[in-house]
């Protein structure tokens, strides 16, 4: 299976609500960073790390997908109970 067709694949409920996640940790991050006046150090700090892990965590998160229709169907094809 490549990356295009695993993006179009379901994604279980758990990767949903954690993808939700990093799209709001990478776009507060991403405000603060874009914000016109001068932030204290820690704050750029924490926002920077926040839109990495939110990007990364988002990512990963849309490439996971349900393997329940793949795994059950040879079985079923092949007269085997589950």
């Amino acid at each position: 299976m490549n990356i295009l067709d695993r993006y179009k694949k379901p994604t279980p409920k758990f990767f949903r609500i954690l993808r939700n996640i990093g799209l709001a940790l990478a776009a507060s991050g991403g405000a603060i960073l874009a914000a016109p006046m001068a932030m204290p150090v820690m704050v750029v700090n924490i926002a920077v790390y926040a839109t990495v892990i939110g990007t990364v965590a988002s990512s990963i998160s849309q490439a996971v997908v349900s393997d329940k229709d793949d795994t059950e169907e040879p079985l079923k094809k092949e007269g085997h109970e589950l």
